[in-house]
């Protein structure tokens, strides 16, 4: 058996002996080696060739980054200025947290927002956001630290190792308090998806702080400046230990409003704890003085990134506090539409200086009896007294002569139905009702008997408060219409859109509402200034018809608008103002707020005048009768 065993061992001994010293056999061993080490060569040969001939800067980019870190130096936005030069909105040191995702570990991510305060879910969510982004793109994960927080990122940055954040100067925005021209000046806030997907904002990159409403939005490109950078080198664990380069950030403009500040507090205080809007405008350019919404929200909440619960609050609220009703709030005006339908009968002849109406309470036109909102009557009533009195039934008798397209015509000449084309963004349009739109609108022909409610303002019109202003003041011109304005720019010289008017006719319907600030009987006798000659007009405007309000509970939820319109001083208006307060159920309750606010524009305009004759009046010596001037 140990015989075979061995014989065999010499067997396979030989037969390998004879293998190797077979020439084909090795030469194919060496064959076979060479070419893995020309394979190997021309694999090292095409790193070499993608590294530093096809794609260098890449490469070399992502080298740099591992030493080098670059990071962002924000550019504060343009400040926001009253007409005087006085700051409206500010800007304010902070420091905001970025979180570099080169360097992030996903088991550190719990430990960050713990100690940030933040949402976990809403944290990752916001990683989350950036992942088709380069991962060398920084993110701010938190605005405006506390110095707990600031405190934490230090402490765990250079103990704890988390090379993933960093601290970096910041200025927020700083908006005035109590909602002052909230709705005129707007927020920013980060620009979400959806307004990343549209050309509006293709500009843009996530993360990006923006205007999102009012004046911040208009004018973001204005405003906005351009970052900076700051590039500085860092050890392994990205600690920085000098800085390389320094690219300055380029802070936005300032932009200056035609809003008068004192003009704008005064308003504002008028409307406290009402619900509706103020707009006050110079007629002479179409400058805005003043404007208000209430009620209103705290632009300092979207400061830096408004919280959920804040969003959820402003959205859900019932009354809206983010519309801006001065020129989104679309609402029957009233007798406020009286000396439209006024200039429109005279303009087309169809009433003269003796159409006389007789007002009983109410008349039947079309088998319906309209009633005038005094109950016993105005008695035998003119176009004077129609005015001042505010008679439904003299108005009831000029709007079905003229028809409803006729109204239609003069109520689109004055600027109402269409956009003044303010420098806001959102502006409603409102509606002037017309056979045209009925049938457009509804596919029904327009019925005559419509066409009586139009004519003291209801039915189917509405208007915002903007347009009220808008509309008045240019009537007051005698047919010149301005196009109203936020931003004050001297080289503005926009032509204004006039109409031919008969001088006399305006004059008539400028009379009528002196009468009904100033003459007995006047519906807005509130509005009255001593030494002030002040027009006006009062409206009052239902939600729902007579019958709908007495057979429901809705009359005591549904009260009347309460509109006011006025301008002043009658001869060469300087400044018209437009009230609405929704709720406030006779058109004289709105006209104390018009008064306040013109009161406030004459009271500013005699100071400046007596400082100003104060600066220039000699002031003699005591002892050598020289003459000094007073310094400013």
């Amino acid at each position: 058996m140990d015989k075979e065993f061995s014989e065999s061992a010499e067997r396979i001994e030989a037969r390998q002996r004879a293998l190797r010293d077979d020439p084909k056999i090795a030469s194919g061993r060496i064959a076979l080696f060479q070419y893995l080490a020309l394979a190997v060569f021309l694999f090292l040969i095409s790193g070499f060739w993608e590294l530093q001939v096809r794609n260098p800067e890449i490469y070399s980019e992502r080298a740099e980054r591992n030493s080098i870190k670059a990071l962002p130096i924000l550019a504060p936005r343009g400040k926001i200025l009253d007409r005087d030069g006085r700051v409206i909105v500010d800007n304010h040191s902070s420091f905001s947290l970025i979180l570099s995702r080169e360097h992030l570990k996903p088991e550190n991510v719990p430990i960050i927002a713990a100690g940030l305060n933040l949402d976990q879910q809403e944290l990752e969510r916001r990683i989350q956001r950036f992942r088709n982004r380069p991962r060398y793109e920084p993110i701010i994960i938190k605005e405006e630290l506390t110095p707990g927080e600031i405190a934490f990122v230090e402490a765990h940055r250079d103990a704890n190792g988390l090379p993933e954040l960093e601290l970096v100067h910041a200025y927020r925005r700083l908006y005035p308090r109590n909602c002052v021209a909230a709705h005129v000046i707007g927020y920013v806030g980060e620009v979400s998806e959806a307004e990343l997907n549209s050309p509006e904002f293709i500009r843009y990159e996530p993360g990006d702080v923006i205007g999102k409403a009012g004046i911040e939005r208009q004018y973001d490109a204005h405003l906005r400046g351009v970052d900076g950078q700051r590039q500085v080198l860092v050890d392994n664990l990205g600690r920085e230990r000098r800085v390389l380069g320094l690219k300055p950030a380029i802070p936005g403009k300032n932009l200056q409003l035609t809003i008068d500040l004192d003009l704008q507090v005064v308003a504002e205080l008028a409307m406290e704890g009402r619900k509706g809007a103020v707009v006050a405008l110079d007629p002479r350019n179409g400058e805005v003085l003043a404007m208000v919404s209430r009620p209103a929200f705290d632009p300092n909440k979207f400061a830096t990134r408004i919280r959920p619960e804040d969003w959820k609050e402003l959205i859900s609220n019932p009354d809206n506090p983010l519309l801006n009703r001065a020129i989104q709030a679309q609402l029957a005006p009233g007798s406020t539409f009286k000396p439209i339908v006024a200039l429109a009968g005279l303009e087309t002849g169809v009433i003269d200086d003796n159409f006389r109406v007789r007002c009983p309470g109410g008349a039947t036109f079309y088998g319906r009896y309209f009633k005038c909102w005094v109950k016993g009557g105005h008695g035998v009533v003119d176009l004077h007294k129609g005015i001042v009195q505010s008679c439904d039934v003299f108005f009831y008798n000029v709007g079905n002569r003229l028809g409803i397209d006729e109204i239609a015509r003069y109520a689109e000449m004055v600027g109402f139905g269409r956009k003044t084309g303010i420098d806001l963004p959102h502006e409603a349009e409102g509606v002037v009702p017309s056979s045209q739109w009925k049938m457009r609108m509804f596919r029904q022909k327009w019925y005559a008997g419509e066409t009586i409610s139009v004519a003291i303002g209801q039915g189917a019109l509405t208007v915002t408060p903007l347009q009220l202003a808008y509309a008045i003041g240019g009537l007051a011109m005698g047919g010149v219409w301005y196009r109203p304005h936020l931003v004050k720019d001297p080289e503005r010289r926009e032509p204004p859109r006039v109409a031919k008017l008969n001088p006399e006719n305006v004059v008539k319907i400028i009379h009528g509402m002196y009468g009904v600030v100033n003459e007995p009987g006047g519906t807005g006798a509130r509005a009255r200034i001593p030494g002030i000659s002040v027009c006006g007009k009062t409206g009052s405007s239902q939600l729902a018809s007579n019958e709908v309000l007495k057979s429901t509970k809705l009359g005591q939820v549904l009260k009347d608008n309460a509109w006011f319109v006025g301008f002043a001083p009658c001869e060469s208006p300087e400044i018209v103002v437009a009230a609405l307060w929704e709720g406030g159920e006779h058109g004289y309750m709105a006209a104390p707020i018009v008064r306040d606010v013109i009161k406030a524009y004459f009271d500013k305009k005699a100071r400046l005048q007596r400082a100003l004759v104060a600066q220039s009046t000699p002031r003699f010596g005591p002892s050598l009768g020289t003459a000094t001037r007073v310094q400013p």
